[in-house]
């Protein structure tokens, strides 16, 4: 007997805490997991926006020793990871707080993996490398984006050969997320937008993911529908914390549901845009997610999916055929684009047609590939670039 019930096994490893002003608990929630020597890692805006001012003074407070490592990058490479190591090892912390964006958490979560397990970032590259226990992490971020404070996985790029290694172990995963709004106020319009349609992507692709499951799907509804629908809102009334505040929970949603059903063609195709001509990775997913949704609602099961999801989202009427709540799933992706000022094709990132048959290639090694619903093949992916050279989907 065939039957199109997808089992699953949900292990949550992440406790969530959400609310207004709740950077205040991180000294009490560290105390909690009995530690005593913090090492918060951030970067350096974020230290003269004053956030890291705060969870210093939460942390103190709570009579933990407190060290901060403001070194990391965007798109944090092994050597970033290194340096973070270095000043860890040297003060002797039990804890690790990942404060910022992906890329801080990224790094916190690298260091972790060489503080105690040793060796290189390149030894766990891929899934379930490492032997040892970890430190806890508690991770906050101060975007709505990569739903990293979800994951078990962090992206580190190989400083030499700039490959982007994903390192996943379920003991990597934080072991607390602490959510707060008011964090995300201080962002630049423009890192809220890509961010945010970051998280939109995410939420998109994990609906349709060949991973995909009946918990996983009830987390990118969720997500899609408020990141789809506040996006606008936040980069238009920026101080709007109702929307932040819904950006925020999506994004993490959009994290969970990325952990338990994993990403598609969009994002291997976003990678290699990034690494030749620094496309940032929101945008760079952005802008092929449109190509990607017609190309997989071929299929009549992500055809399915993406209708239930713009459904949801109330972008289109239950009773709409399939077709037209997809269209109407297109048009939302291409609305996103439009309220974030970003361009619709790679012509206008400087991405001319000789180099496609190499993006294409790369883009078919991608691990996220293989869970893409339709098969890609690296002509498949040669056609959705060209595509995307001179016309939005």
């Amino acid at each position: 007997m065939t039957s199109s019930i997808v089992g699953f096994d949900f292990r949550p490893r992440t406790r969530v805490v959400f609310g207004l002003n709740t950077i205040g608990r991180l000294g009490e929630l560290a105390r909690e997991l009995n530690t005593h020597r913090a090492l918060i890692v951030t970067d350096v805006h974020l230290v003269a926006a004053g956030h890291v001012g705060r969870a210093c003074e939460s942390l103190s407070e709570a009579g933990l020793h407190v060290t901060v490592f403001d070194g990391v990058r965007e798109n944090p490479t092994t050597r970033d990871v290194d340096a973070c190591v270095s000043v860890a090892r040297s003060v002797g912390a039990d804890i690790l707080v990942g404060l910022g964006g992906g890329s801080s958490l990224d790094t916190a979560k690298g260091c972790n993996f060489l503080l105690t397990n040793g060796g290189r970032m390149q030894d766990y590259w891929g899934v379930g490398k490492a032997t040892k226990e970890m430190l806890p992490l508690i991770a906050v971020p101060t975007t709505a984006g990569t739903g990293s404070e979800c994951q078990s996985f962090a992206l580190i790029a190989d400083e030499e050969t700039h490959n982007k290694m994903a390192c996943g172990d379920p003991k990597a995963a934080p072991r607390i997320a602490l959510l707060d709004p008011m964090l995300t106020v201080s962002q630049p319009r423009g890192v809220a937008a890509c961010t945010g349609i970051d998280a939109i992507s995410h939420a998109v692709e994990t609906a349709v993911t060949r991973k995909r499951n009946e918990l996983s799907q009830l987390y990118s509804r969720e997500a899609f529908r408020l990141t789809v629908n506040h996006l606008s809102v936040v980069l238009n009334d920026p101080d709007n914390v109702e929307s932040r505040a819904n950006m925020l929970l999506g994004a993490a949603y959009a994290g969970t549901a990325i952990e338990n059903s994993m990403l598609g063609a969009a994002h291997s195709m976003a990678n290699p845009l990034t690494a030749h001509f620094g496309v940032i990775h929101g945008q760079a997913v952005a802008m092929m997610l449109p190509h990607v949704v017609r190309f997989n609602s071929e299929l009549a099961d992500a055809r399915r999916s993406y209708a239930e999801l713009a459904i949801y989202a109330g972008l289109s009427e239950p009773n709409n055929a399939q077709d037209i709540a997809v269209a109407a799933l297109v048009e939302s992706l291409e609305g996103a684009l439009a309220a974030a000022r970003m361009p619709t094709t790679l012509a206008e990132c400087g991405v001319d047609e000789g180099i496609v048959p190499q993006l294409a290639q790369e883009a078919a090694s991608q691990w996220t590939a293989q869970f893409n619903p339709r098969l890609v093949t690296a002509a498949d992916f040669e056609s959705l670039y060209r595509g995307a050279l001179t016309d939005a989907a």
